[in-house]
């Protein structure tokens, strides 16, 4: 007992304050105590943001949901206000009344639609932990020597893969930063960083990429809004018209009388250009089975198209096939360690997402914590063992002291007595020494 004391007061004078006290069994609970549990959504490696707990993902330009939002229901407000009124009286009593309640039922009806479209999951694939070995499958690859992850690169894995599909050779590339082949007609978006299935483009006005699972959605949305537009376009020029009648004047003159058809005229027409255009673009692209970014990319021709399958079966492919489920659940519990992945993901709406940095620092800290105090206690029991053996005289002093010990050689423990203040080296040794001599 009086040695231990004695062993004790040595490792105090050796060390001062920098050995801890030994950690009761409540304290150790604490430290080796796992991380909190964290949902897909909440270390997302995305630029998405997400909404109500994960139940909602939104692209990084969310924000132009309310500039979409506002040029939709302001010009139809402007027109359930000022023109439908004087429509009311100017038609039955009925028709009136279904003239200025189909304008804001069919305005609701597209602003649900963009909701929806942005809301959803576009069609992300889910990311590959590891990059994939190199194999000899029996794909042809085509191998570029200047690409970073070619024959002369570190990871020798060819930058495409050539696949047949309906007797068509399709390229598929490698996605770094996803670690995966990406599959036909996937690509990766750059705004998003996301590989998204069928991805068409990524629309400014949805916030969102457009892909496999909201492309349905995307054209419901801009054939509505260009009904709309012209539902709006043709009524206002129709009260003009009553109101020439009724006055006898000319068009200025009406127009005048009624400044905010005139002004709806306009912005209708211009709208019915763009969104009218953008249907008609995309017609044709479901009648061919094409997306916006094959179409700019590729010059497909009827013969070179591999997924044209013939315009009834296209138009069958997009409205009538089933969507597919979302191959993420932003809800899941993520298990394992989560804490590298707090410094490659991207703030997401979720209150919690600045604590991330914070929680992340805590759970390092925790594992540190955990790794020191053992550390320390086999540095404890050696010096123990050391001190142990002077005391009873069992082998010549010189011995221990003339090579190094077991805990000063292990490169842990030196930057372990490093960061605690402790001192080693020949320095050290005579200290060591002289104490116990």
């Amino acid at each position: 007992m009086r040695n231990n004391d004695m062993v004790r007061t040595q490792q105090e004078r050796m060390y001062g304050n920098a050995l801890p006290h030994q950690h009761s069994d409540s304290d150790r609970r604490i430290i080796d105590a796992p991380g909190p549990s964290l949902r897909l959504y909440q270390v997302w490696k995305g630029n998405n943001k997400f909404f109500f707990n994960g139940r909602i993902i939104l692209g990084p330009d969310s924000r132009s949901l309310i500039l979409t939002v506002s040029l939709i229901v302001v010009p139809v407000i402007l027109f359930c206000a000022f023109v439908s009124q004087g429509l009311i009286h100017q038609f039955p009593h009925y028709i009136g009344n279904l003239i200025v309640a189909i304008c804001p039922v069919l305005a609701v009806y597209v602003v649900i639609l963009l909701l929806i479209t942005s809301a959803r999951d576009p069609g992300i694939i889910p990311r590959s932990l590891h990059p994939p070995e190199p194999e000899d499958d029996g794909y042809v690859s085509s191998i570029s020597s200047d690409w970073p992850g070619s024959q002369n690169g570190p990871t020798g894995i060819p930058p495409t893969k050539e696949v047949i599909i309906n007797g068509v050779i399709v390229k598929t590339k490698y996605c770094q930063t996803c670690m995966l082949y990406r599959p036909p007609r996937c690509s990766h978006c750059s705004i998003c960083n996301n590989c998204v299935e069928r991805f068409d483009h990524h629309c400014p006005w949805v916030g969102q990429c457009i892909g496999k699972r909201n492309y349905r959605l995307f054209f419901m949305f801009v054939s509505s809004t260009t009904v709309l537009c012209l539902y709006v376009f043709a009524f206002c020029w129709v009260n003009v018209m009553k109101i020439m009648d009724y006055y006898h004047c000319s068009l200025w003159r009406a127009l005048s009388k009624s400044p905010v058809s005139g002004a709806l005229i306009l912005y209708t027409f211009g709208a019915a250009w763009f969104v009218g255009g953008l249907t008609g673009f995309h017609l044709y692209l479901i009648l061919t089975n094409q997306t916006t970014y094959e179409n700019f990319r590729y010059r497909y021709n009827v013969k070179t198209n591999p997924y044209n399958r013939g315009c009834f079966s296209n138009v069958a492919e997009v409205f009538f096939s089933e969507i597919p489920r979302s191959k993420h659940n932003f809800r899941e519990v993520v298990k394992g360690d989560t804490s590298s992945v707090y410094t490659t993901s991207m703030p997401s709406g979720h209150p919690m997402s600045p604590e991330m940095p914070k929680a992340s620092s805590d759970i390092e800290m925790g594992k540190r914590q955990a790794v020191a105090a053992e550390d320390l206690e086999d540095i404890q029991t050696q010096i123990d063992s050391v001190g142990g053996l002077q005391w009873c005289e069992t082998q010549p002093r010189h011995t221990n002291w003339d090579h190094k010990a077991n805990w000063e050689s292990s490169p842990d423990i030196q930057m372990l007595a490093a960061e605690f203040g402790m001192e080693h080296g020949s320095t050290g040794r005579q200290k060591i020494e002289g104490v116990l001599i």
